[in-house]
């Protein structure tokens, strides 16, 4: 299989598409309570074996972008299940609000990144 791009006219480039849905879907996270962000990440799964040039480098960024979040969300939520049970002692309060800040704040990022990233793939910008 080759990963040559279609030069045909008026086409648009190979994996551009799927990057678009991939990027509008992470947009989505907050409303979707992050489901449809899954289905960006399986998107950008598939059509990283075809997507060439701006597009590949776009589907490149989703999926790193996606792990990079995934891993500071858990332990956000380690920091959060951690400050609810010393909250019990009265203690942990002051760090459940702060984790849970920390929390909203990297999904408020994600969807940014997320908006900043469709926008350049728009204008065929790389990442």
């Amino acid at each position: 299989m080759t990963t040559e791009p279609n030069f045909t006219a008026g086409q648009e480039p190979e994996g551009k598409v799927a990057a678009l849905i991939a990027w509008a879907l992470f947009i989505l996270s907050i409303p979707s309570a992050n489901v449809l962000v899954l289905v960006g990440l399986v998107v950008s799964y598939v059509a990283r074996g075809t997507a060439v040039g701006v597009a590949r480098q776009h589907i490149e960024a989703q999926i790193a972008l996606f792990w990079s979040v995934f891993w500071w969300t858990i332990a956000a939520w380690v920091g959060i299940a951690v400050s609810a049970l010393a909250s019990i002692i009265l203690i942990g309060i002051p760090f459940l609000l702060l984790f849970a800040l920390i929390w909203f704040l990297l999904s408020v990022w994600f969807t940014v990144k997320s908006v900043l990233g469709l926008i350049n793939l728009l204008q065929d910008k790389p990442i």
